[in-house]
């Protein structure tokens, strides 16, 4: 899904911030959000709904979202990064890319 939107998006957000980078990416399936650190060119930190201790016990796509959110956000303050540049890859901020960021904004992430 490399189309202008996200090549657009990506290069304003490499041009602005030296943070790391938290991108999601929505199928129609599952919902994935990794932090990326640009400058290394390594993935520091990810959750998806395909891993199964996540996806326990919840009902509906926006619960999963939500969840995907507490989780990154909890996994990179273990690693003590707070700050990152949300990357939301071509997405509208609406609906299911909105719901994963607030989360993630509760649990203490700054973007």
């Amino acid at each position: 899904m490399t189309d202008k939107r996200t090549k657009r998006i990506r290069t304003k957000l490499k041009k602005v911030s030296s943070r790391n980078r938290l991108s999601v990416f929505r199928s129609n399936n599952h919902i994935y959000a990794q932090v990326i650190d640009d400058s290394k060119g390594i993935t520091l930190a990810s959750a998806s709904t395909l891993e199964k201790e996540l996806v326990k016990n919840q009902k509906g796509r926006k619960e999963l979202a939500a969840t995907i959110g507490k989780e990154i956000a909890k996994r990179l303050i273990e690693k003590g990064i707070k700050d990152v540049a949300f990357d939301k890859g071509g997405y509208k901020y609406h609906g299911l890319i909105k719901i994963l960021a607030d989360s993630a904004r509760e649990e203490g992430l700054n973007f």
